[in-house]
């Protein structure tokens, strides 16, 4: 009996020996893990948070549409004053003695380069008259023989309707009342005259007719102020 006890001991013995022995090795098997683990994933640094750019602070431009234009410029000719598009009124010029209007020309044919001139009252006579006789036939619309003027004849190669006035490419120096006497401010573009029309308050839209009636209307009431010459 003392023999079986004995052997039985050493069979547990030897059970507890192998269990502390699988013990060791899944413990050995956990540890190898965990280092195969941290060895392929290594701890990443938190990404960085980029930081705002602050916005442009440059100096706006300004547009050139919104500037001011200056309404007073040096007057271009003895009987213009300073403000643009205007001209001396009848009595002012005979006041100050000026009676000729003069105005540079060029012939179509021979292109010769000169000046004429028109005695500013004999001239305002005429084509007042004119306007007051046919304003209301008119209709706010300028007439052929102002949309289409006739020309002065060359003093040289005497050539008829042909001799143009010369235009200056500044509009601010145009010579408005040398047109105006001679009739030939059909002559401008429609852009000149709408210049014109800006500048002396009246509306500016609408075709080169109508344009050009308000800017002979507006001229001859320059020119008279109390005259009969309202809209």
């Amino acid at each position: 009996m003392a023999g079986h006890r004995e052997l039985d001991q050493m069979r547990l013995h030897s059970q507890d020996v192998r269990q502390l022995c699988q013990v060791g090795e899944d413990d050995d098997d956990t540890d190898f893990l965990a280092l195969s683990l941290s060895s392929h994933h290594p701890s990443r640094p938190p990404p960085e948070i980029p930081q705002p750019v602050p916005p442009r602070t440059g100096r706006g431009r300004r547009s050139s549409a919104q500037l001011p234009v200056n309404e007073t410029v040096p007057a271009p000719y003895p009987w213009a004053t300073n403000r643009r598009a205007a001209v001396q009124s009848l009595n002012q010029l005979i006041e100050r003695q000026i009676f000729a209007i003069s105005g540079r020309v060029q012939c179509k044919r021979c292109e010769r380069l000169y000046e004429i001139e028109y005695d500013v009252r004999e001239k305002f006579i005429e084509v007042g008259t004119f306007v007051v006789k046919n304003k209301d036939a008119m209709h706010d619309r300028a007439p052929d023989v102002w949309m289409n003027p006739i020309l002065p004849k060359c003093r040289f190669c005497e050539q008829e309707n042909c001799v143009k006035p010369v235009l200056s490419e500044k509009k601010k120096t145009i010579n408005w009342l040398f047109l105006f006497l001679g009739q030939m401010l059909g002559c401008c573009t429609l852009e000149q005259l709408k210049y014109f029309c800006k500048h002396t308050g009246n509306h500016r839209t609408g075709a080169k007719d109508r344009v050009l009636y308000l800017t002979y209307l507006n001229l001859c009431k320059q020119l008279d102020p109390t005259g009969p010459f309202d809209r």
